[in-house]
Protein backbone atom coordinates (compact mmCIF):
# COMPACT_ATOMS: atom_id res chain seq x y z
CA UNK A 1 0.00 0.00 0.00
CA UNK A 2 1.38 3.44 -1.01
CA UNK A 3 1.90 5.90 2.05
CA UNK A 4 -0.79 8.94 2.74
CA UNK A 5 -0.76 11.87 4.79
CA UNK A 6 -3.98 11.42 6.65
CA UNK A 7 -5.63 14.68 8.47
CA UNK A 8 -6.81 14.47 12.16
CA UNK A 9 -9.91 16.00 11.53
CA UNK A 10 -11.85 18.14 14.97
CA UNK A 11 -14.36 15.84 14.60
CA UNK A 12 -12.39 13.48 15.54
CA UNK A 13 -11.46 14.56 19.20
CA UNK A 14 -14.72 16.02 20.78
CA UNK A 15 -12.77 17.63 23.51
CA UNK A 16 -11.33 20.13 21.19
CA UNK A 17 -13.24 23.03 19.46
CA UNK A 18 -14.75 22.49 16.14
CA UNK A 19 -12.76 24.50 13.52
CA UNK A 20 -12.67 24.80 9.88
CA UNK A 21 -9.00 22.89 9.55
CA UNK A 22 -7.72 19.94 10.30
CA UNK A 23 -5.49 20.47 13.71
CA UNK A 24 -3.20 18.17 12.17
CA UNK A 25 -1.39 15.84 9.78
CA UNK A 26 0.48 12.70 9.89
CA UNK A 27 3.56 11.84 7.22
CA UNK A 28 3.73 8.21 7.30
CA UNK A 29 7.24 6.44 6.65
CA UNK A 30 8.18 6.14 3.01
CA UNK A 31 7.66 10.27 2.14
CA UNK A 32 9.84 13.31 1.75
CA UNK A 33 8.95 16.36 3.71
CA UNK A 34 9.57 19.59 1.70
CA UNK A 35 10.01 22.62 4.17
CA UNK A 36 9.26 25.96 1.87
CA UNK A 37 11.03 28.72 2.89
CA UNK A 38 8.17 32.23 3.68
CA UNK A 39 6.69 32.68 0.17
CA UNK A 40 6.71 36.09 -0.24
CA UNK A 41 4.53 38.34 -2.59
CA UNK A 42 7.24 38.98 -5.17
CA UNK A 43 7.42 39.71 -8.86
CA UNK A 44 9.68 38.45 -11.26
CA UNK A 45 11.82 41.60 -10.36
CA UNK A 46 12.22 40.99 -6.96
CA UNK A 47 9.45 43.51 -6.16
CA UNK A 48 5.97 43.64 -4.57
CA UNK A 49 3.53 45.38 -7.35
CA UNK A 50 2.41 48.86 -6.30
CA UNK A 51 -0.20 49.13 -4.32
CA UNK A 52 -0.51 45.47 -4.24
CA UNK A 53 -3.42 44.49 -1.43
CA UNK A 54 -3.83 41.72 1.34
CA UNK A 55 -5.79 39.76 -1.17
CA UNK A 56 -2.94 40.26 -4.34
CA UNK A 57 -0.22 39.95 -2.11
CA UNK A 58 -1.94 36.14 -0.86
CA UNK A 59 -2.40 35.45 -4.28
CA UNK A 60 1.33 35.97 -5.30
CA UNK A 61 2.57 34.41 -2.30
CA UNK A 62 0.49 31.29 -3.49
CA UNK A 63 1.93 31.45 -6.57
CA UNK A 64 5.33 31.46 -5.85
CA UNK A 65 4.40 28.66 -3.62
CA UNK A 66 3.27 26.72 -6.57
CA UNK A 67 6.74 27.58 -8.86
CA UNK A 68 8.58 25.55 -6.16
CA UNK A 69 6.34 22.58 -5.52
CA UNK A 70 6.16 21.99 -8.99
CA UNK A 71 10.23 22.70 -9.34
CA UNK A 72 9.99 19.93 -6.50
CA UNK A 73 7.77 17.31 -8.27
CA UNK A 74 4.70 18.61 -6.32
CA UNK A 75 1.75 20.78 -5.78
CA UNK A 76 -0.83 22.29 -3.64
CA UNK A 77 -2.10 18.69 -3.06
CA UNK A 78 1.10 17.48 -1.46
CA UNK A 79 1.08 20.54 1.47
CA UNK A 80 0.52 19.17 4.91
CA UNK A 81 1.07 22.70 6.86
CA UNK A 82 1.03 26.59 6.37
CA UNK A 83 1.69 29.56 8.33
CA UNK A 84 0.12 32.61 6.97
CA UNK A 85 2.23 35.55 8.43
CA UNK A 86 -0.39 38.78 8.11
CA UNK A 87 1.06 42.59 8.82
CA UNK A 88 -2.03 44.32 9.97
CA UNK A 89 -3.34 46.03 13.33
CA UNK A 90 -7.09 45.29 12.22
CA UNK A 91 -8.10 41.30 12.59
CA UNK A 92 -10.04 41.79 9.49
CA UNK A 93 -7.29 41.94 7.14
CA UNK A 94 -5.82 38.70 8.51
CA UNK A 95 -9.27 37.05 7.57
CA UNK A 96 -8.96 38.73 3.92
CA UNK A 97 -5.80 36.45 3.59
CA UNK A 98 -7.18 33.69 5.23
CA UNK A 99 -9.99 33.56 2.71
CA UNK A 100 -8.00 34.38 0.21
CA UNK A 101 -5.35 31.28 0.76
CA UNK A 102 -8.32 28.95 1.21
CA UNK A 103 -9.91 29.65 -2.04
CA UNK A 104 -6.52 29.30 -3.71
CA UNK A 105 -6.02 26.40 -2.40
CA UNK A 106 -9.05 24.85 -2.77
CA UNK A 107 -10.76 21.40 -1.53
CA UNK A 108 -7.44 20.89 -0.29
CA UNK A 109 -7.40 21.98 3.73
CA UNK A 110 -4.36 21.73 5.67
CA UNK A 111 -3.46 22.20 9.11
CA UNK A 112 -2.27 26.18 9.35
CA UNK A 113 -1.28 29.06 11.46
CA UNK A 114 -2.69 32.58 10.67
CA UNK A 115 -0.48 34.85 12.42
CA UNK A 116 -0.51 38.67 12.29
CA UNK A 117 2.60 40.37 12.93
CA UNK A 118 3.74 43.98 13.17
CA UNK A 119 6.23 43.84 9.84
CA UNK A 120 7.43 41.81 7.42
CA UNK A 121 11.27 41.56 5.33
CA UNK A 122 10.40 43.90 2.33
CA UNK A 123 8.86 47.35 1.95
CA UNK A 124 5.41 46.99 1.53
CA UNK A 125 4.99 43.31 2.15
CA UNK A 126 1.83 42.88 3.92
CA UNK A 127 2.10 38.36 3.74
CA UNK A 128 4.10 36.09 3.50
CA UNK A 129 3.45 32.00 3.89
CA UNK A 130 5.52 29.08 4.74
CA UNK A 131 4.45 25.59 3.91
CA UNK A 132 5.42 21.79 4.25
CA UNK A 133 4.97 19.64 2.01
CA UNK A 134 4.79 16.09 1.76
CA UNK A 135 5.37 13.62 -1.06
CA UNK A 136 5.96 10.14 -2.16
CA UNK A 137 9.62 8.87 -2.31
CA UNK A 138 10.99 8.12 -5.99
Amino acid sequence: MEPKVTFIQPGNIPSLASVDYPYAANIPAGMDVLFLAGACPLDQDRTIPEGAGYEEQAKLCVDNIKAVLHESGAALKDLVYTRILVAAADRSDLVKVWRTVREELGEHNVPSTLTGVTLLGYEHQLVEIEAVAAVKRT
